[in-house]
């Protein structure tokens, strides 16, 4: 049984804040990359940040400086800390947990940014 459980989506203003939050069972959590992905209407899903096993971050250029990904290997929980959110975040969010070949996806947690 391999589950990825993300929370923390919602509304929120232009310029607000939000904390996803994506637990994971059924893997060896500490072993794998994971990541966070989005899909917003009529667009393809794009990477927007990963943290290695050994904690090493990378993001998509349009959220570097405001978004930031961390991880709490005691609770099997990866975070997406995103901050000063713009209309274009809008898009659901999708946790991902890879290591080689292994690819795991959560269902997806829905941002909407919208004054």
């Amino acid at each position: 049984q391999v589950q990825l459980v993300e929370s923390g989506g919602g509304l929120v203003q232009p310029g607000g804040s939000l904390r996803l939050s994506c637990a994971g069972t059924g893997i060896i959590f500490s072993a794998y990359t994971m990541g966070w992905y989005r899909q917003a209407p009529g667009k393809q899903r794009e990477w927007v940040a990963s943290i290695t096993s050994g904690g090493s971050t990378n993001y998509t250029d349009s959220v570097k400086g405001r978004f930031a990904i961390s991880r709490d290997t005691a609770k099997r929980t990866v975070y997406l800390q995103m901050n000063d959110l713009k209309p274009d975040d809008t898009a659901v969010y999708y946790c991902n947990a890879q290591r080689q070949w292994r690819y795991y996806w959560g269902q997806g947690t829905q941002v909407t940014v919208s004054s």
